[in-house]
């Protein structure tokens, strides 16, 4: 069980008062948050390696970068999508992008990496 290149991860989301950049501290305006959707978009990088893991490992970010196009306002529906494009040893490299009902809103790159959850939380202990 690893993950494969191809695998794909889509997270759909309707954007509410609680995603915008003024509930999240991240601007002054009313629509979808800069941070949320970073959020959103990892989440589809989980969902495109979920299964493939094993349950001893997890996935933590390691780097996003990640272009915001276009806003979105409240009661927008976006869906962010990750394609995992190759896997390099414990890395694995997604493009995401996200779209909503006028087309792109967001597209970048996030890399993630396998670790041992329990090696991984002790180094918190410490």
């Amino acid at each position: 069980m690893a993950p494969e290149a191809g695998s794909t991860g889509t997270i759909t989301h309707v954007v509410s008062d609680d995603d915008t950049a003024v509930a999240v501290g991240s601007g002054e305006v009313d629509v979808l948050a800069t941070p949320r959707l970073l959020a959103w978009c990892e989440a589809a990088t989980c969902e495109a390696v979920a299964g493939s893991i094993p349950e001893d490992r997890t996935t933590v970010g390691i780097q996003v970068m990640v272009d915001h196009f276009s806003p979105s306002p409240v009661g927008a529906e976006v869906e962010a999508e990750a394609v995992l494009e190759k896997v390099h040893g414990k890395k694995l490299f997604f493009t995401v992008s996200a779209h909503d009902e006028r087309g792109l809103v967001a597209a970048g790159r996030i890399t993630r990496m396998v670790v041992d959850t329990e090696a991984f939380l002790a180094k918190l202990q410490r």
